[in-house]
């Protein structure tokens, strides 16, 4: 059972985010959610761009909060500095000094113009761990490219074109927003989480780096070693008529619910399976008693048992399923996981409440750490915490005031 810990493994640690978007803020929420205190830097007039983005359906706004948004940032403090005046990166430099970890997504000519690169930091904070989240890698001749998840670590590291199905002739697009950034963020997290260990040994800060396309290989690599493996550019497409293995393969009931077999042990499992669901006389068929001979004949394998399961009800295949020992699963749709009783006994599902009344379900970190399991908290308003910020750095009222009449927070 998941608990609520007391103290959180990053708890006392400062981050600084400077970083728009999806990759880097999902690093920061991240970070935010095993305990640190992280400190989101905005635009005091324009924010970051997602506050604004409308995408697969949704927009600013719609059910009472600002979706995206709130995924991303979660459980931070919200500052406005206008990090372009030299007040506003005087502001930033002094809590960086303070600061244990600064993220980053800009890209290296605005970090350098903007005096935010590796070495400015590092000169007011030696100790600081300095992670950068790109959309390429920080070498080579697209180190200076620009990046989206869709763009980076779907389309390029192949994952688009590996997951066309059988007789459909176009790439596929990202299975939702933020699919691929929000899986690289939490690679950055990691690091970021490793080098703060580094640290603690030798006294020394680092530089943390991922990327999207890196994080995209790292996902595919199976893929890409099996294709090199048979010198070929891609590995074959499964097509669920003709499985390798129909014990790992998708069917559906006669009431429209899809399902998947996962029994990857296929032969421990058949003749349980049959059994399990009315049909032991399937086990004896000469066809399918191996997995070499179901291989051999799966599409008359595969075509019994869709015969089999789409003349039962979903109910009556839970309980022949749940009766055996092999794996399986329901296919979810997305609203599917608010209700599944494995997701709420371990909170894997988190409602988030907003002061105007609207609930947001979001996602807390997946790794925890003795039962450690998050209370998640909305993501600040534009230059929320700006004034307590501000003041605990040592500036007056009056230093607060002026900054704010001259444009350089909010």
């Amino acid at each position: 059972m998941w608990r609520q810990a007391m103290g959180r493994i990053l708890e006392g640690i400062k981050v600084v985010e400077v970083a728009l978007f999806g990759f880097v803020p999902s690093a920061g929420a991240a970070l935010a959610d095993w305990g640190a205190d992280v400190i989101k830097i905005e635009h005091p007039e324009t924010g970051d761009p997602v506050r604004a983005l409308s995408s697969y359906g949704f927009g600013p706004g719609d059910g009472g909060v600002t979706t995206l948004w709130e995924v991303f940032n979660r459980g931070k403090r919200g500052v406005g500095i206008d990090i372009a005046t030299p007040d506003g990166l005087e502001l930033l430099m002094c809590l960086i000094d303070e600061a244990d970890v600064f993220i980053t997504s800009f890209m290296p000519s605005a970090r350098e113009r903007l005096g935010i690169d590796v070495d400015q930091v590092r000169a007011r904070n030696p100790r600081i761990i300095y992670g950068r989240g790109t959309g390429q890698g920080p070498d080579g001749p697209d180190a200076d490219k620009g990046g989206f998840d869709g763009i980076s670590y779907w389309s390029r590291s192949g994952a688009s074109t590996a997951s066309v199905p059988p007789g459909y002739d176009f790439p596929i697009l990202l299975p939702g927003p933020a699919f691929g950034d929000i899986q690289s963020g939490m690679f950055l997290a990691g690091g970021i989480a490793g080098a703060l260990y580094q640290r603690e040994k030798t006294g020394q800060g680092s530089v943390v780096d991922v990327s999207l396309f890196g994080a995209g290989l790292w996902a595919m690599q199976a893929t890409i070693a099996g294709a090199a493996a048979i010198g070929a550019d891609n590995i074959v497409q499964l097509d669920r008529r003709r499985p390798p293995n129909p014990l790992t393969n998708l069917y559906r009931t006669a009431d429209g619910h899809f399902f998947v077999l996962g029994m990857l042990q296929a032969d421990r499992y058949w003749s349980g399976l049959c059994a399990a669901i009315g049909h032991p006389e399937l086990a004896a068929d000469e066809r399918f008693t191996t997995l070499a001979l179901r291989t051999e004949h799966a599409e008359a394998c595969v075509a019994a048992l869709d015969a089999i399961f789409t003349a039962i009800t979903y109910d009556e295949l839970v309980k022949a399923l749940d009766s055996q020992e092999g794996q399986w699963a329901p296919v979810a749709v997305p609203g599917d996981t608010l209700t599944d009783p494995q997701a709420l006994a371990n909170g894997y599902v988190q409602q988030v409440d907003y002061p105007s009344g609207a609930r947001l379900p979001l996602v807390p970190v997946p790794a925890r750490v003795d039962g450690d399991l998050p209370t998640l908290t909305p993501a600040p308003t534009l230059g929320e915490h700006t004034d307590e910020v501000v003041l605990a750095l040592g500036r007056s009222e009056e230093e607060l005031i002026n900054l704010k009449i001259a444009g350089v927070i909010s």
